[in-house]
C-alpha cells in the first residue's frame, strides 16, 4: 500500500513539485514519524499541521512516510480523537485544491494511534515498523520522536526508545524534546545527565520555537548580508541599547499548574528572549549552515555575560493572579504567589565589543498589546536646531519585528537614516506601500521594510529542519547548561521578592516603567499602591517579608505582625554593629500607641538584646506630668522599659516638668535635653531613631505648618500641637537627620490615605513635616504594614 501510496503523489506532484533544494542529501528512504503525546494540545495547534506540511514538501523526493500518534490512553479511546486532529489539517495557498484534498486522504491512511505507555508498547511499535519495512520491501532512512509530554516524563520515554526502537545501523534516530529543560542548573544537569545514558548529542534536538519564528531565523543572514554597513556600527560605541521584548495580553488561565511553578523568566527570558539575545551579539560564522559553528559562537556570548544579580532585574505579578492561583489549585484566601507574570532585566556581555553595553530582556503577560521583538537603537550624534522633524533626527534603529502588534506582520525594519538594507533572501520581499501605523511613534514610512513572501508557521519550519538533520536551530546540552548557568543566580535571589503587583492591559499606564542606572535597572515609579484585597487575608502563615521603594528610600512591608518582628530583628541587628564598633548603641523611640506592638516584640521575645549598652532617649514628648497616661515616657515604661534590663542612668526621658510646671521656655528644658544629648551622643548622631506618622503627615512632634525651618541650630525644641495636649517637645530635624538609621513605621488601614498622598507629594516640610526626614549620611528605611499600603 505504502508504496503504490508514494508512486501515486510522486506522479501528481511531478506537474507542481514543492520540494527544496539541499534535500537529496539526505538518504532517501522510509521514515517514521511519532509524536509520544499525539493528542495534546500542542499536537492539536501545531504539529500534525507541522509534519503534514513536511509530508506536502517531500513526497516527490524519494522518502515515504508512517505517522504515529502515541500516548497512554487505549487505542479505541484515543483513534476517533486522533483523527479529529488529523481532519482538521491544511494545505497552503498554493496548493490546488483537488491536490489538498489527495494529500490530505493519503496523509490519514498514513497515520494511526498507538498506546505507548509501558516496555512493551514499544517494543510492540518497533516489531510494526519492521514488519511494515519487510512487507513493503522498503529501506529505511530514519525514525523521528517527538516527545510532545512533561518534561518529568522525558528521561523513561528515551531509556524506552533507546532500549526498544532504535532503527538498524545506517538509519538515523532523532529524538525532538520541548521546554521546559530542567527548572534551574542543577535540575537541567540531572535531566541532560539522564537523556545522555540513553542518547547522543547528535540524537537530540530541544526545541525552542522561536528559532523557527521567521524574523528569528532572518537575524543572522541579516546580519551577513550587510556585514559591510553593520561592522562599523555593531559595538559599544554605536550601540545606545537593545530591547528584547515579548507583550502578551492573556493571562495564564488553564496553565496554572505548570506557570506558578516557572513564571515568566523561566518561561520566556531564560529561553526564548535568551537565544534573540545570542543571535543578535554572537560573532558571524563563516557559515550559517554549520549548526558546530552556530552553536559555539553562541556558546561563546553566553559565557561572557556579566552575572544577573537583584539589582538586574524588577519583577511583577498581574492582579487577578493570586484568585487564579487559588482557584485552579485548590489554595487558602491566604496564600500568595511569589511567582512572577512579568519581569525586565538587564544584560550585559564582559567583552571589548559590547562592554557596557545595556540589553534588556522584557516579557509579560496582560500587557498592552500582543507584539514581539527586538530593537537595537542606535546613538544619533545629530542635533536638529530648527526642523526636529527632520529624518536625520529622528532615532536610528533596526527592528526584527516577530509578528503581531500595529505592524500585524513579521518584517525587519531599519531606519532610512541609517542604511538601506540588502534582502535577507529570495523568499523576502521590501515592502513600498505604508499602511497608516507608528512603530515606537514613528510612521511607517521612516524604515526600510522587509518581510516573507509568505508567512510560515514556526514549528512547520522547525520540523523541517529536524527532518533534514539541521541541528543550529537547536539547544545544544552545552549551551542550556550555559543559559541556567546564568539565569539561576538570578531566579535564586528573587526567590522571596515579593513582585510589584499591576492591574493589567491598558491600565497599567507607567506602573511598570523602568529606569536604567549603570549596571542596575529599577522601577521608575518606587510604589504602586493599588486599592483591592489581592493579598487576601490578613493571615501572617508562610508569607515573607516584602522589600522595594518609598519615595526614595527603602521600603519594607508585611503584615503587621510579620513587620513588627523585621524591625525588632534590625533594631537589635543595630545595636549589636554599634556596640561592637564603639561599646555603646544610642536609640531615640516615638511617642503614640503606633510602637506598642515593637515594644512588646522586644520585651518578650529579644532576650539577648543589649540593653547593658543600650542609652534610651525620647523623639518626643507631651507636656504633661510622667505619671499620666498621655505620656509618652509611660507608654515607654509601662509596655518595654520596666520588663528589661537596662540600667536607669541610660534611660533619658524628656524634662517637660521644672520648677512645678510644663514646658515654659524660661526653665530651659529643651536645651536641657540638648546638652545631655550633645554630652553622650557622639556627633549628636543617634545609631537608630524610630519615628511615626501621624494623620495629617506629622512625624516626632513636628506638624504642619510649625515652621520647622525657624527652629534654626537648636536640637531639641518646644512646639504645637493642633490636638490636646497642645504643648509638646521634640528632637528637630537637624538631629534626627543626623542618624545613621531612621526607621518610619506606619501601621493600619486608617494610614492608607496618607501613604497613598505621600507616594504622590514633593518634599515640603511645612505642609508634610515627615518629608523633612532626609538622613545627611546615613539610611531612612520605612516599615509600612500592609493595611496601611495597600488598604
Amino acid at each position: 500500500m505504502f508504496l503504490t501510496v508514494f508512486f501515486l503523489l510522486v506522479a501528481l506532484c511531478t506537474q507542481g513539485g514543492n520540494g527544496k533544494e539541499g534535500e537529496e542529501a539526505q538518504r532517501p528512504g522510509h521514515v517514521s514519524v511519532v509524536i509520544v503525546g499525539g493528542t495534546g494540545d500542542l499536537a492539536k495547534k501545531y504539529l500534525w499541521q507541522g509534519f503534514f506540511q513536511l509530508y506536502i514538501n517531500q513526497v516527490n523526493s524519494g522518502n515515504t512516510f508512517s505517522f504515529y500518534g502515541g500516548g497512554q490512553s487505549p487505542t479505541e479511546k484515543a483513534t476517533p480523537v486522533l483523527f479529529e486532529i488529523l481532519k482538521a489539517v491544511s494545505c497552503s495557498k498554493d496548493v490546488s485544491q483537488e491536490r489538498c484534498a489527495l494529500l490530505k486522504d493519503q496523509f490519514l491512511r498514513l497515520a494511526q494511534y498507538r498506546q505507548l505507555k509501558s516496555l512493551e508498547d514499544y517494543q510492540d511499535l518497533a516489531k510494526h515498523i519492521e514488519q511494515q519495512l519487510q512487507e513493503e520491501g522498503m529501506t529505511e532512512a530514519g525514525r523521528l520522536f517527538y516527545l510532545s509530554v512533561p518534561a518529568f516524563a522525558y528521561a523513561d520515554i528515551a531509556e524506552k526508545i533507546n532500549s526498544s526502537c532504535r532503527p538498524k545501523s545506517g538509519a538515523w534516530l532523532r529524538v525532538v524534546l520541548e521546554k521546559p529543560f530542567g527548572h534551574d542548573y542543577g535540575s537541567a544537569q540531572v535531566l541532560a545527565s539522564q537523556l545522555r545514558s540513553s542518547l547522543t548529542e547528535e540524537e537530540m534536538y530541544r526545541i525552542d520555537h522561536y528559532l523557527g519564528k521567521q524574523v528569528v531565523s532572518k537575524m543572522l543572514p541579516f546580519r551577513i548580508q550587510n556585514k559591510k554597513l553593520l561592522d562599523p556600527i555593531w559595538n559599544k560605541h554605536h550601540i545606545e541599547r537593545v530591547e528584547i521584548v515579548l507583550k502578551e495580553t492573556l493571562d495564564v488561565k488553564g496553565r496554572i499548574a505548570f506557570y506558578d511553578q516557572y513564571g515568566v523568566i523561566r518561561d520566556v527570558l531564560q529561553n526564548h528572549l535568551t537565544e534573540v539575545m545570542t543571535l543578535l551579539t554572537m560573532r558571524l560564522p563563516k557559515n550559517v549552515s554549520r549548526s558546530e559553528e552556530v552553536l559555539g559562537n553562541k556558546l561563546q556570548i553566553l559565557s561572557s555575560m556579566l552575572p544577573l544579580g537583584k539589582n538586574q532585574a524588577v519583577i511583577g505579578q498581574y492582579q487577578t493572579y493570586k484568585a487564579e492561583v487559588q482557584q485552579e489549585l485548590n489554595k487558602t484566601k491566604d496564600h500568595v504567589s511569589h511567582t512572577p507574570t512579568f519581569a525586565a532585566v538587564l544584560a550585559q556581555i564582559d567583552d571589548a565589543q559590547y562592554e557596557g553595553m545595556p540589553i534588556l530582556l522584557i516579557s509579560g503577560k496582560m500587557l498592552d498589546e500582543r507584539v514581539g521583538y527586538a530593537r537595537v537603537l542606535f546613538k544619533n550624534d545629530i542635533f536638529c536646531v530648527q526642523n526636529h522633524n527632520n529624518v536625520h533626527c529622528k532615532p536610528k534603529q533596526i527592528v526584527f519585528y516577530f509578528g503581531h502588534g500595529s505592524l500585524q506582520y513579521p518584517a525587519i525594519l531599519v531606519s532610512k537614516n541609517l542604511f538601506k538594507p540588502a534582502l535577507v533572501d529570495s523568499e523576502w520581499k521590501e515592502v513600498t506601500e505604508h499602511k497608516d501605523v507608528n512603530v515606537f511613534g514613528l510612521p511607517i514610512s521612516d524604515f526600510y521594510i522587509q518581510t516573507p513572501m509568505e508567512q510560515k508557521e514556526a514549528y512547520a519550519e522547525l520540523i523541517s529542519h529536524i527532518f533534514l538533520g539541521q541541528k543550529n536551530s537547536f539547544i545544544s546540552t552545552e549551551n542550556l547548561l550555559a543559559s541556567w548557568d546564568l539565569w539561576t543566580p538570578l531566579l535564586s535571589s528573587l526567590a522571596s521578592t515579593f513582585p510589584r503587583i499591576y492591574p493589567g492591559g491598558a491600565d497599567n499606564a507607567d506602573v511598570l516603567d523602568i529606569h536604567l542606572k549603570g549596571k542596575d535597572v529599577s522601577y521608575n515609579n518606587e510604589v504602586v499602591i493599588i486599592s483591592t484585597d489581592h493579598l487576601g487575608g490578613t493571615s501572617t502563615n508562610g508569607f515573607q517579608v516584602m522589600q522595594g521603594k518609598f519615595r526614595s528610600s527603602e521600603m519594607v512591608s508585611a503584615w503587621a505582625e510579620q513587620l513588627v518582628d523585621k524591625l525588632a530583628a534590625d533594631i537589635q541587628e543595630a545595636a549589636e554593629a554599634a556596640i561592637y564598633e564603639g561599646g555603646v548603641f544610642h536609640l531615640a523611640l516615638s511617642g503614640g500607641s503606633t510602637p506598642l506592638a515593637l515594644f512588646h516584640r522586644l520585651a518578650d521575645h529579644h532576650f539577648t538584646f543589649p540593653w547593658r549598652n543600650t542609652h534610651v532617649w525620647m523623639v518626643d514628648e507631651r507636656c504633661v506630668l510622667p505619671t499620666e497616661l498621655e505620656s509618652n515616657f509611660r507608654n515607654l515604661h509601662d509596655h518595654l522599659l520596666q520588663h528589661v534590663r537596662i540600667p536607669y542612668y541610660n534611660i533619658h526621658p524628656m524634662p517637660v516638668h521644672l520648677n512645678q510646671r510644663l514646658c515654659v521656655e524660661e526653665d530651659g528644658g529643651a536645651l536641657m535635653y540638648e546638652k545631655q544629648l550633645i554630652k553622650l551622643v557622639n556627633s549628636s548622631s543617634f545609631h537608630f531613631v524610630l519615628l511615626g506618622v501621624g494623620y495629617d503627615g506629622h512625624t516626632a512632634s513636628l506638624f504642619p505648618g510649625g515652621k520647622t525651618d525657624e527652629l534654626g541650630d537648636s536640637l531639641v525644641a518646644l512646639t504645637e500641637s493642633p490636638s490636646k495636649p497642645h504643648q509638646r517637645m521634640s528632637l528637630t530635624f537637624n538631629v534626627i537627620n543626623r542618624a545613621r538609621k531612621v526607621a518610619l513605621l506606619v501601621m493600619g488601614k486608617g494610614k492608607h490615605e496618607l501613604i497613598t498622598q505621600l507616594s504622590r507629594v514633593k518634599d515640603n516640610p511645612d505642609k508634610w513635616p515627615v518629608t523633612g526626614v532626609k538622613p545627611t549620611n546615613g539610611n531612612l528605611v520605612w516599615y509600612i504594614d500592609y493595611d496601611a499600603l495597600l488598604g
